[in-house]
């Protein structure tokens, strides 16, 4: 983006040189304000813009009248819905919707007095206001035009009148705007973007909008919302983008869509929060709550809740990139029972196949001859099995021909007799990837259950659905422009995934990467390919926390980072890094051991010891972790969960992303330096170290606190009761959940 003085260009994305065919239309008062089956109507009259710098009407040119659609969902969210491509508003039909069975339209009605019209639920709340009075001005000077018309719209999602959520006409002078309430773009005569914008306070602060490796305030900051290789967790790039965001004002915004959108927090206004889509239509749920949670609750009624996972997947994952036979793989996971350490879970990466990488959904018949019974060992063993692959086919894959003559795969636009190759769906592959498994077909979606299902009936426990958020662009498919479809993808693919295991297995479980608005329904998720370093640790933590405040329950992370540096596969890994990130593995909702380089804890002598004993207290944690997973799918809670959502009234807390409450009784403070010293930030009340039984008062800092490499600063209120297991297991088929005891936090 090159930042000028105009809208147009800033925001809208004209051509600067002003020679394409493409206009600009602006959101004028509304003429008509009516109900329609217990939705309001309102009549919105849109003028066109001379295609120049500044803004002026072109009253040459007749308006343009589109319906703006209100329609009120239970006592807290109201939804707001226009279209210019004659989309249609519904309930169902959307990937991303499961609208909870609770949650029932509350009719609306009409009131008009006083210029305003007022919009009543049938409970006699008010949910909306739209003020038509004009102006107050006293003239002084015609220098500047006066201002175009605009459309005053103000909704209460929770009927709360304190804290109205209001559309911004927001400009300089007249001619220089840099937020319009509503409007939209013609571009060779066809509608093709549209924009909607509310108005912010000076100190707002907002959070969410998926996986995002930023600071806890997201104010001052614009997002292009389209999933993509993330490269790691400390750049703007996303693997997981949910058009959804938080205010501190205690409401939230919900974009349904899954074009690709760009969202401005107070960026590029201060004044504004603006949403602009690729696709001329706006359909967005505005979300009121009392608190952070009960507005990620209502989220949740809209678009899901996250299912509870099994059991054994709150132990611990051992993987690395990668095993390559089934030697290997019981070589280690003999050890790891021979020295005590837990562990339920062996991951295997890109190694199981035929070759490294190309990815056909059976075992190499050298390296895993027999793969029945290496599940079957395993699992008489205590370990359940993890399988990576992805959702593309290589040209030199056994199913290529197959997935071309049926269309399980996308077809390229100029025919598979001028296919170009792309080998973009991996980083660290050369393989030709010759499309993407086609989800949107049902035919297609079966055959990939099919491949799954094999693995499954063998004894397979849960599929790796890594990548994912790219797709091919130059393609077709059945019932979705790789536009519609590149950010919905995920869902899709994690869907099917997800439906076959649960079928099979019993479990609803995958291991996904890539992520959109829905896809907690389909858990779990992880934090792709971090970096083994100090910035990774904190990047990744930054992730989890605003992916928690997205809607998601269920979140990890590679324990200690994906890859070394600078070195990216061969460096080898600072054993403090390896140590404090597995204390952040040990409170985080799943724990998983994973990398370009070894992984198991022997391979680090001089804290091997150290990483048992907090591998052992990941184990007696879990009656406590379980018990608050179970609570997290049915309430607004998130495992990982950024210290607002205990504490909104505290400013300091909007600031803080290196500590985080573990379920709702834990406050962990991890140390993410080489200097084994941190501040510590412990909101008001009375507070005790969990291992040293030390009081703290709250409502404070404390700086540079020294912590020691085996130390881990984790805090609990008095008075608090944690359920433990008490007894050493080797997994969690060892537990014997009668013998769960609750300990006392005096």
């Amino acid at each position: 983006m090159k930042q000028t003085n105009y809208y147009l260009f800033d925001w809208m994305d004209f051509d600067e040189s002003l020679s394409k065919d493409e206009s600009l239309w602006k959101a004028y008062t509304s003429t008509e304000v009516k109900a329609v089956d217990g939705d309001i109507h309102i009549t919105v009259p849109y003028q066109k813009q001379v295609l120049q710098e500044d803004m002026l009407a072109d009253t040459d040119v007749p308006q343009r009248d589109y319906i703006l659609i209100l329609r009120a969902y239970g006592d807290s969210i109201v939804r707001m819905f226009t279209s210019m491509v004659d989309d249609e508003m519904k309930d169902t039909g959307s990937y991303m919707l499961e609208l909870d069975k609770a949650l029932t339209h509350k009719p609306l009605s009409v009131e008009f007095a006083d210029n305003v019209y007022t919009i009543k639920d049938n409970d006699g709340r008010t949910r909306a206001r739209i003020d038509i009075t004009p102006y107050n001005t006293e003239w002084w000077s015609d220098l500047q035009p006066g201002p175009q018309p605009t459309i005053h719209l103000t909704v209460y999602p929770d009927g709360n009148l304190a804290k109205g959520v209001e559309l911004s006409d927001d400009h300089f002078s007249p001619p220089r705007y840099d937020a319009l309430p509503i409007g939209f773009c013609l571009t060779e005569g066809k509608p093709d973007r549209a924009t909607v914008s509310f108005k912010c306070e000076a100190d707002e602060c907002f959070v969410g909008t998926g996986e995002r490796f930023r600071k806890m305030d997201l104010s001052g900051q614009t997002f292009y919302l389209k999933n993509q290789d993330g490269q790691g967790v400390n750049n703007r790039r996303a693997y997981k983008n949910i058009p959804f965001y938080m205010s501190s004002r205690m409401y939230g915004v919900f974009y349904h869509t899954s074009d690709y959108c760009r969202l401005s927090l107070a960026d590029h206004s201060s004044r504004s929060v603006q949403f602009r889509n690729d696709r001329a239509t706006i359909d967005t749920f505005i979300i009121g709550g009392e608190t952070p949670e009960r507005i990620l609750f209502h989220y949740r009624q809209l678009t899901g809740f996250p299912p509870m996972l099994p059991i054994w997947s709150f132990g611990i994952w051992m993987s690395r990139m990668t095993y390559f036979s089934a030697d290997e793989v019981d070589e280690i996971c003999d050890r790891l029972r021979a020295e005590h350490y837990p562990c339920d879970v062996i991951h295997l990466d890109t190694g199981w196949f035929r070759t490294d990488w190309l990815c056909e959904w059976k075992f190499n018949p050298e390296r895993f001859p027999n793969p029945e019974r290496f599940l079957k060992r395993l699992s008489d063993n205590g370990y359940k099995v993890s399988l990576w692959q992805l959702p593309y086919v290589a040209n030199g894959a056994e199913q290529i021909e197959e997935t071309k003559a049926n269309k399980y795969i996308s077809t390229p636009t100029g025919g598979w007799e001028n296919a170009a190759g792309t080998s973009g769906a991996s980083n660290f592959s050369t393989l030709d990837y010759a499309g993407t498994i086609d989800f949107t077909s049902e035919k297609a979606t079966e055959w990939y259950k099919g491949l799954l299902k094999n693995l499954l009936d063998m004894g397979v426990k849960c599929i790796k659905t890594d990548f994912g958020e790219n797709i091919h662009m130059d393609a077709t498919y059945e019932s979705m422009t790789p536009e519609q479809l590149n950010n919905i993808y995920s869902l899709l693919y994690q869907k099917a995934a997800y439906e076959v295991t649960k079928d099979v297995t019993g479990d609803g479980i995958v291991w996904a990467r890539a992520a959109w608005a829905g896809c907690q329904r389909y858990p779990l998720h992880w934090g792709g390919d971090s970096e083994s370093s100090w910035a990774g640790l904190a990047g990744s933590l930054k992730g989890g926390l605003h992916f928690g405040l997205s809607g998601f329950a269920f979140w990890s992370h590679d324990v200690p980072g994906f890859h070394s540096e600078p070195d990216f596969m061969n460096s080898v890994i600072d054993p403090k890094v390896y140590m404090r990130w597995t204390q952040f593995g040990v409170f985080s909702s799943h724990m998983r051991y994973h990398g370009s380089h070894k992984r198991e804890p022997w391979y680090y002598p001089t804290i091997a010891e150290d990483i048992k004993k907090w591998w052992r207290l990941r184990y007696r944690l879990l009656p406590y972790i379980i018990e608050e997973s179970r609570i997290a799918t049915e309430s607004g809670w998130p495992m990982i969960q950024a210290l607002l959502m205990h504490h909104p009234e505290d400013k300091t807390v909007w600031h803080i992303d290196d500590e985080y409450y573990f379920g709702r009784k834990f406050l962990v403070c991890p140390v993410m330096n080489g200097n084994d010293r941190r501040d510590i930030y412990l909101p008001e009340g009375e507070w005790v170290n969990f291992f040293t039984g030390e009081h703290f008062e709250g409502g404070k800092w404390y700086r540079n606190v020294e912590v020691p490499l085996d130390e881990m600063p984790v805090f609990c209120r008095p008075g608090t009761e944690i359920k433990v297991y008490d007894e050493k297991v080797d997994s969690t088929d060892d537990i014997d959940w009668q013998k769960v005891k609750t300990l006392f936090i005096e």
